[in-house]
């Protein structure tokens, strides 16, 4: 087993992999094993719409060049990719209905009331505070002034 290594790349296997270029990156996925992708991996986590995930997410995308079918790192790359995205997605729902939550227990206010006076029905604003369904930008911020202004 050999550690991973680049030809022709400005950068090392041991820098940020937020610096690392388009190629250092399809290295790594191409020729590298379990423990040089733990690294991307995470960055996948932490980030996954953010610059690491768009390089990787461009390389397992593209067709590949002999018409044969992607490899699985590709696969398990583009599976990470697709999961982080759904995590931080239904966090972000989990989120604003907190946020709804919050908005109609600071109102002090029954929940019809506060559904009144921002506009929209006691049942819908049950969606929005359980998470079930999303609030445009404008709901949520005309819910988060004080009550009454």
């Amino acid at each position: 087993m050999t550690a991973l290594q680049f030809r022709n790349v400005d950068a090392s296997p041991s820098d940020d992999v937020t610096t690392w270029p388009y190629e250092a990156i399809v290295t790594a996925i191409e020729r590298g094993l379990v423990p040089d992708w733990k690294p991307r991996f995470a960055e996948i986590r932490r980030s996954p719409w953010g610059p690491v995930a768009r390089r990787i997410e461009r390389h397992v995308s593209r067709p590949p060049d002999d018409g044969v079918e992607r490899d699985a790192a590709s696969t398990l790359f583009r599976l990470a990719i697709e999961a982080a995205r759904t995590d931080a997605a239904a966090q972000e729902r989990a989120e604003v209905a907190e946020r709804v939550r919050a908005a109609i227990t600071r109102s002090g206010l029954t929940a019809a009331q506060f559904a009144a006076l921002v506009g929209t029905s006691a049942s819908r604003l049950s969606t929005y505070a359980t998470g079930r369904v999303t609030p445009s930008a404008a709901m949520l911020v005309g819910m988060e002034r004080p009550a009454g202004s």
